[in-house]
């Protein structure tokens, strides 16, 4: 089942990676009326709570770069941004790095307990690293959804 599990995780992150590579950069800051948010802070938002939910949580080193907690955490928006945020080019390259880490690290540790257990946002609470990080895929494709809205109201 694990096996079958982080194949999962390729798949994903695979069409979270195609599509960053799809945007042009001079779409990425846009927020539609209607929005809070714009593409680049969903695709940083990926990242940053994926690294969260997977190396936080349990007391790891996060090694995303400091930035991605203060512009993509949640409850974080583009209109509050005080300086300049990662290029896509460069979040990009962060997913692409996160997936390996996460592939290297992860393997054998999904039924490992967490040091206490975690209680997101919604009120879930989670008591080990394979319930975070299942989590994790439902979350970005909420966020991968709502990149597409975005786009969708951006074309528009």
């Amino acid at each position: 089942m694990e096996q079958t599990i982080f194949q999962h995780m390729q798949v994903v992150r695979g069409i979270t990676e195609k599509s960053i590579q799809q945007i042009p950069e001079e779409l990425a800051d846009i927020v539609p009326t209607g929005f809070t948010n714009n593409i680049r802070w969903n695709f940083g938002h990926i990242a940053y709570i994926q690294e969260k939910l997977v190396f936080g949580v349990t007391g790891e080193k996060m090694i995303l770069p400091e930035e991605y907690e203060v512009f993509f955490s949640a409850g974080t928006k583009p209109a509050d941004w005080i300086g300049t945020p990662p290029t896509l080019v460069e979040i990009s390259g962060e997913l692409i790095a996160q997936k390996q880490r996460i592939g290297d690290s992860l393997p054998g540790n999904l039924q490992k307990r967490l040091p206490e257990p975690f209680t997101n946002r919604s009120g879930i609470t989670f008591h080990t690293i394979g319930e975070t990080f299942l989590f994790s895929f439902y979350h970005e494709a909420l966020h991968m959804e709502s990149i597409k809205r975005i786009y969708r109201a951006i074309k528009n």
